[in-house]
């Protein structure tokens, strides 16, 4: 929009001239300038502490109040609120570690139907302002709006800024933006003013913004290849920039040309609107350590059956099956059976995770387990069977039957005598199946 003031504000969208810190229009502090503003148009949305801010929208007594979001004392912090914050509490953190960092703390169990709910809401709103919307997760997106001037009669920046206000106006809960000229650069963004935050990071302040910060500001370097290019000499991005990305392959692998262009601030992905889920999992956190396969075996086909559920649900079925396990010390276990037939069916993943569950226990403490589906494929190849194996499709027929009666009278309807064990904390009755 040629002409367009490059100031305004975020809370009355009003165009305010400059250098005026606060809207004169309705006096927010709240005012958003940049040289680049209208010429930017990849941005990336993420709600600030998801969760958490929608149990306090539900319960406004909460709303000054530190809130973890999470399992029992055993389980880790799914979201902790930037109240709870303040003392410590991160995503992931053990949960004994979070109350000991914050015991005043309201926690509360997560309540995954009702988040998709609202995350569905946000991400619907976001399709009215472009269909390029790039899901990330239940409660973040990278947005193209390149183009979009004429529909919404305003550039990406201010639509961005009108959407925000929408979100918190019609589904109480509220998002940061960050606007670049990249994905990568969109990302970062979004996480410089939490909450309610607008960052934008233009062409021109790419260098002078990524000079000095350290290599963890790139997602996706772990903490072991953190330390391989801190042992080279490589701990910012400077560093990194001054190497030759040769070098920097060299050290870590493929992932190192990935590394050397976003240390100088290119990122050349589209936003795809159809991000290719990768896999598909289910796990739980026990309150007490579990050493014995008795014990685990029906904890594992709960799980499995539960993996079964989410790919029917989401049309996906399964080649690779990976079991996950979690030892007393929080040392993580995985072992993986790939180039399996196509499976969605719950008894077909058991069969597949339950030997190497068997071979993982060898007296060792385990404080969690889980199971997921990788290398996924269209449902419609799943469990079809052919002449070499009649049972896939007698099993779907089965598992079929199971989950409309389970849909129809509950959960609790049908319950392989594995499955009643796991509920009741008895060994699996080794003679088979018990219904009720």
């Amino acid at each position: 929009m040629a002409g367009a003031p490059n100031i305004f504000c975020r809370d009355c969208l009003s165009a305010t001239a400059p250098p005026r810190p606060r809207c004169p229009a309705c006096g927010s502090p709240r005012v958003i300038a940049h040289p680049e503003r209208d010429r930017l148009s990849i941005a990336h949305v993420d709600c600030d502490a998801f969760y958490a801010t929608i149990e306090k929208r539900d319960a406004p007594e909460l709303r000054d109040k530190p809130v973890i979001i999470g399992g029992g004392k055993r389980g880790v912090v799914s979201t902790a609120c930037y109240i709870a914050r303040t003392y410590g509490v991160r995503s992931a953190m053990p949960m004994f570690k979070a109350l000991q960092a914050c015991p005043d703390a309201v926690v509360i169990k997560p309540d995954m139907e009702k988040y998709v709910r609202v995350g569905r809401e946000v991400r619907r709103l976001m399709l009215e302002m472009t269909p390029l919307v790039e899901p990330l997760s239940i409660d973040e997106a990278f947005l193209d709006l390149t183009g979009t001037e004429r529909l919404h009669k305003a550039t990406p920046a201010v639509t961005l800024a009108r959407f925000a206000r929408r979100v918190e106006d019609e589904l109480g809960i509220t998002i940061s933006v960050g606007l670049s000229v990249n994905k990568f650069l969109a990302k970062i963004a979004s996480d410089l003013d939490k909450p309610r935050g607008f960052s934008i990071i233009g062409e021109a302040d790419v260098a002078p913004f990524l000079a000095g910060k350290p290599v963890s500001i790139i997602y996706g370097i772990g903490a072991a290849t953190q330390e391989r290019l801190a042992r080279a000499g490589l701990r910012t991005i400077d560093d990194v920039r001054a190497r030759d990305a040769g070098e920097i392959v060299a050290l870590v692998g493929k992932d190192g040309l990935r590394l050397h262009r976003l240390a100088h601030g290119i990122d050349t992905r589209k936003v795809d609107p159809v991000r290719e889920t990768k896999s598909i999992s289910a796990e739980t956190t026990f309150d007490r350590d579990i050493r014995d396969v008795e014990t685990l075996a029906p904890i594992l086909w709960r799980l499995s059956e539960k993996l079964s559920l989410r790919l029917k649900k989401a049309g996906f079925a399964g080649r690779s099956v990976t079991l996950k396990l979690k030892t007393a010390d929080f040392r993580t276990r995985t072992r993986s059976r790939s180039g399996i037939a196509p499976t969605q069916l719950a008894r077909r993943l058991f069969d597949i995770a339950a030997p190497m569950l068997t071979s993982e226990c060898d007296g060792t403490a385990f404080r969690l387990i889980g199971i997921g589906a990788t290398d996924l494929c269209d449902a419609a190849l799943a469990d079809v069977g052919d002449l070499a194996d009649t049972e896939s499709v007698r099993l779907a027929r089965m598992e079929k039957a199971v989950d409309s009666l389970r849909e129809r009278f509950g959960k609790a309807a049908v319950v392989r005598g594995i499955g009643f064990a796991a509920e009741t904390g008895r060994p699996a009755d080794k003679k088979g199946d018990s219904r009720r």
